[in-house]
């Protein structure tokens, strides 16, 4: 099994849209930190959309004192465009990315050319060489684009020949996903740290709906339960804290290098389940 020498805990932000949600964040990021995770992350938005709210986010908490790690994507941007942003977070001292190929226009018209995370890999690992720990993405149970499941490890292992460092898989409820995708990459000669994306059961309905769309599969006893509990959401907030906290707790035990917090934005589930894990202790 993939580690690193000590557990790697880490918490991923987007940036808000108002200045309600800045607010918002900056109360969620207090309480998080208190718990002294190894960084934050921030998203970079659909085709880069966020790119000046990340670059935002990113250095006013750093600022505070947090390791923060934007991502990047190449997105609409041109490679002068990145190496510019790449130069400024360079210079602000910080030295971590989430890289990522970016979304697909829905837009059959657009012109944007689109290219692959293991491009720019390489790009950065050109500009700017070993000075950005770089980490990838990665899909337990498969990218809902990828033709199979040989396929799909396959891209994700262009990505580590380009020169990333450790990886971070989409969210999964299914532990036996994690662990035979992990032997599956060992077996071709990955041996980076593989840490699992954990994502709270918070708002049932809408993690359905982003799960549909980013082939994240959530099992039908899941589904079921939720579904019991009816309009009791303290009831399912309680289910789904326990359902996370157990899959954790099989991660850790099965020797998974650390733990990814998709926090939405949101401190009580992830606090909770911290907890439970005793990792404050």
């Amino acid at each position: 099994m993939n580690k690193t020498s000590a557990p790697q805990f880490s918490f991923e932000f987007f940036p808000p849209r108002t200045p309600v949600g800045e607010t918002k964040l900056d109360a969620v990021h207090a309480e998080l930190a208190a718990l002294g995770p190894e960084f934050f992350s921030v998203t970079y938005g659909a085709r880069g959309t966020t790119k000046v709210g990340t670059r935002k986010i990113v250095l006013r908490f750093k600022a505070l004192g947090s390791t923060m790690t934007p991502h990047l994507s190449f997105g609409g941007s041109s490679e002068p465009e990145v190496e510019q942003l790449l130069e400024e977070y360079r210079a602000e001292g910080i030295d971590r990315l989430v890289v990522l190929r970016g979304d697909i226009p829905s837009d059959s018209s657009s012109t944007v050319t689109y290219r692959y995370a293991s491009e720019l890999v390489e790009f950065i690992r050109l500009k700017t060489g070993d000075h950005f720990h770089i980490d990838v993405a990665c899909y337990p149970e498969i990218h809902p684009e990828s033709s199979s499941y040989d396929a799909d490890i396959g891209f994700f292992k262009q990505k580590v020949d380009a020169g990333a460092n450790s990886a971070i898989t989409q969210y999964f409820y299914n532990a036996d996903a994690y662990f035979n995708f992990v032997e599956n990459c060992a077996a071709i000669g990955m041996d980076i740290p593989i840490v699992p994306g954990i994502m709270p059961i918070t708002n049932f309905a809408n993690l359905s709906r982003f799960s549909v769309n980013c082939g994240a599969e959530i099992p039908r006893w899941i589904s079921q339960r939720v579904m019991a509990f009816g309009e009791d959401q303290k009831s399912i907030s309680a289910f789904g804290i326990d359902v996370v906290t157990r899959l954790c707790e099989r991660l850790r035990e099965g020797g998974a290098p650390g733990l990814h917090f998709y926090t939405m934005n949101q401190a009580k589930s992830v606090k909770q389940i911290w907890q439970n894990l005793g990792l404050s202790e």
